[in-house]
């Protein structure tokens, strides 16, 4: 039970373990896909910084450039308005003049409008990039709130596990000192053991002693007084007379008259359907009232008719089975005789059926070759035709297995001994397929019934009869199927029952030794028979010869008592007259008369009397003394056979005492692996338990290196996003005061 209670925890710590393991490479794989998101967002951020940086190079000389430009404007419209009140004053100066200036202003014109197209071209770009900058700093914001949140959930699990890691380390301890306990508890037991074990080794060898003493007793007596051993020989042995067990009688009486009344309710069911099928060959397809039947179907009734001849005997040979099946017999395989006689009748009748299958089959095709024959109809003769063959080779097959278990009671070398229980079960699986077949002629006619009374020419005749038919294949069904599943309950009997017989051999060697043993069976019925009677006419004698004792004692002292009696009636006749003395002497002698009736009709036990005369019988004496020695030899006797009872009892007790002693050794080396393999759980368990402590503080440290680390990773993007920001901040204000 220790054993069995520390496997059933070590599963359960392995499939814990398992699933903690599975679960830490779950955590893994999400710690090592958040680095590498990390390290893709790193990437990423360098790549925004490095286009932010250059964006704000092209800002700064373009800031410049306007600056310039701006100053150079501002140059040119000073020289503009200088050049102005210079016009006005030379209005009338000369036509170079005009067209110069003229020129000027134009290049002066287009200069500026390029500075303005490329001041709006950059302040374009810059509108893009503060709007790409601010979706950028979205998707960050979105995806560190997503980090967030995935830290927090990896948080919770590793603090979860860690839980659930100390509890299983708290019970773990606890199994241990659990364990520890029963460890101390079951070393006191072994303590127990073995001191027990030296008491009961000391009485072994006590008993050893007294037992290999009596063993030489005995086998000295059986050498001197045994001369013949017939257990020996195998040949001898089996015509011993085993032991009568008339409880298995009785029973295999019993499944002997219950396979009969099967067997008869089968034989029934199979007069009834070759009956009603001659009956239907007759009337359907072709009326034989009306017109000639076809010469196959007269030779198949002829047969059909024939079938009585060869279904009785089935009948009669179970029942001749069942009355060789007595009390006074040995039921066995080998004693069976009547077996033989069923399994030829079964014989004859499976001729029967293949004599008449092919004239069965050739009558189904005539019916499919009719004309009113539909294609349901058809087919329901064809499977019909499968389940006619399939129902004749299931016979075949039962009487093979029948034929078999017939060998034993005819030929000795027919079948071996070891191949009964196979064979029975193979009948078993017979009579499954018997029942099986009949089931589906049962479903396949039943339904080749019900389309023919939908036929237009279909006359109560016809529907008659084949209600009679399903009638008689429904009852074999039921017969196959009881007879069937009351093999297959009792199968385990009859290989069982199959021991009964000689013992110490492997059974009977032939027939004739078989119906030897039956013969000395019976010499020995009759023999213990006389012997009992012989016992009633001792007894008889030795009672008569008690009363006879009894009524000589009795005569004894009527004899006794008559002499004292005479005595005294001398004494008083010597004492009185004559005349006195004649009528005393006729009243004693019809006193003693009374007296001598009186002892006479007693019929107690008598008492041992000592005889006070002063003239004892010598005969007397005699038979006192040869009565005292007769009960003491009774009870010396009785005294020898009490003794030879409590020797038996004492032998008895002695075997028993020697088998517990080997059944103690046995439970003590029992207990012995028990505690070595307790041992040895323990000690793998203590190991595995270490074990899985250093890998669980292991991976602990590990997933707290790796959460620490993913907290730095994740603080590091925080402050490169606040920088972000802050540049970004700066950027916009910048541009919004540009």
């Amino acid at each position: 039970m220790a054993s069995a209670e520390l496997q059933g925890k070590y599963q359960k710590l392995a499939q814990e373990y398992s699933k903690l393991r599975a679960q830490n490479q779950v955590l893994k794989k999400g710690v090592v896909d958040e680095q590498a998101n990390s390290a893709a967002l790193k990437e990423q951020l360098k790549m925004k910084d490095q286009s932010l940086r250059k964006l704000q190079q092209e800002m700064d000389s373009l800031t410049f450039r306007n600056l310039q430009l701006a100053k150079r404007v501002e140059l040119l419209q000073d020289e503009l308005a200088l050049s102005e009140p210079r016009g006005k004053k030379n209005k009338k100066s000369g036509e170079s003049s005009s067209q110069l200036s003229q020129e000027q202003k134009s290049v002066f014109d287009e200069d500026l409008q390029k500075k303005i197209e490329e001041n709006e071209r950059l302040h374009i770009q810059f509108f893009e990039a503060d709007e790409q900058h601010k979706h950028v700093e979205a998707e960050l914001r979105s995806r560190l709130a997503t980090l967030e949140m995935e830290a927090a959930q990896h948080q919770a699990v590793v603090d979860g596990l860690t839980r659930k890691y100390m509890e299983t380390i708290e019970k773990l301890q606890n199994d241990k000192a659990k364990l520890e306990v029963k460890s101390q508890t079951l070393e006191k037991d072994a303590k127990e053991c073995r001191l027990r074990t030296e008491e009961c080794q000391l009485q072994l060898k006590n008993l050893h002693e007294d037992l290999s003493s009596r063993l030489e007793e005995s086998l000295s007596i059986i050498n001197e007084k045994v001369p013949f051993n017939d257990t020996k020989y195998s040949q001898y042995n089996a015509l011993n007379v085993p032991v009568h067990n008339r409880r298995h009688q009785l029973k295999m009486r019993d499944i002997a008259g219950q396979a009969l009344a099967f067997v008869q309710d089968l034989v029934k069911g199979l007069l009834n359907f070759h009956t009603y099928t001659e009956q239907r060959i007759q009337i359907f397809p072709v009326d034989s009232a009306i017109d000639t039947i076809s010469p196959l179907n007269q030779k198949f009734s002829q047969y059909l008719h024939e079938n009585a001849s060869y279904v009785r005997p089935l009948e009669e040979g179970m029942l001749h089975l069942f009355e060789s099946i007595t009390e006074d017999t040995v039921t066995v395989l080998e004693t069976t005789v009547k077996l033989k006689t069923f399994s030829e009748h079964l014989t004859s009748y499976i001729c029967f059926l293949r004599k008449i299958l092919p004239y069965q089959l050739k009558s189904l095709e005539e019916e499919c070759e009719a004309s009113l024959c539909t294609s349901a109809l058809r087919a329901r003769n064809l499977e019909l035709s499968q389940d006619m063959k399939k129902m004749t080779a299931v016979f075949e097959k039962l009487q093979t297995y029948i034929g078999l278990l017939a060998l034993p009671s005819t030929e000795p070398d027919g079948l071996l001994r070891t191949n009964y229980s196979s064979v029975l079960t193979n009948v078993g699986a017979a009579l499954h397929g018997f029942h099986d077949v009949m089931k589906d002629i049962s479903k396949h006619y039943s339904q080749k019934a019900t389309i023919e009374h939908e036929l237009p020419t279909a006359t109560q005749k016809l529907i008659t009869t084949n209600d009679c038919i399903l009638s008689s294949v429904v009852a074999l069904t039921n017969g196959a199927g009881k007879i069937a599943s009351f093999f297959s309950n009792n199968v385990d009997y009859f290989v069982a029952s199959l021991s009964y017989g000689p013992k110490t051999a492997s059974g009977f060697i032939s027939p004739l030794s078989a119906e030897c043993m039956l013969q000395y069976k019976k010499k020995a019925a009759a023999y213990m028979k006389a012997l009992r009677k012989v016992q009633q006419s001792l007894e008889k004698i030795s009672k008569l010869e008690q009363e006879k004792e009894h009524w000589m004692l009795e005569a004894q002292l009527a004899k006794i008592k008559l002499e004292k009696e005479n005595q005294r009636t001398a004494d008083k006749l010597k004492s009185t007259s004559s005349g006195q003395a004649v009528g005393v002497a006729q009243e004693g002698a019809a006193v003693v008369t009374a007296a001598g009736q009186e002892d006479a009709s007693a019929k107690a036990v008598p008492v041992p009397v000592h005889s006070t005369s002063l003239a004892p019988d010598v005969e007397s004496r005699e038979d006192l003394i040869r009565n005292h020695y007769m009960a003491r030899i009774v009870e010396l006797t009785s005294q020898l056979q009490l003794a030879d009872s409590k020797s038996v009892h004492f032998y008895a007790e002695c075997r028993a005492l020697s088998k517990r002693l080997a059944l103690a050794e046995k439970s003590k080396e029992a207990l012995a692996e028990e505690m070595k393999v307790a041992s040895q759980n323990n000690s793998r368990l203590q190991d595995e338990l270490t074990t899985t402590k250093r890998s669980y503080e292991d991976q602990l440290s590990m997933m707290s290196d790796h959460l620490c680390s993913m907290n730095e990773t994740l603080s590091k993007q925080r402050e490169e996003i606040d920088t972000l920001k802050m540049s970004s901040k700066g950027n916009s204000k910048k541009n919004k005061s540009r």
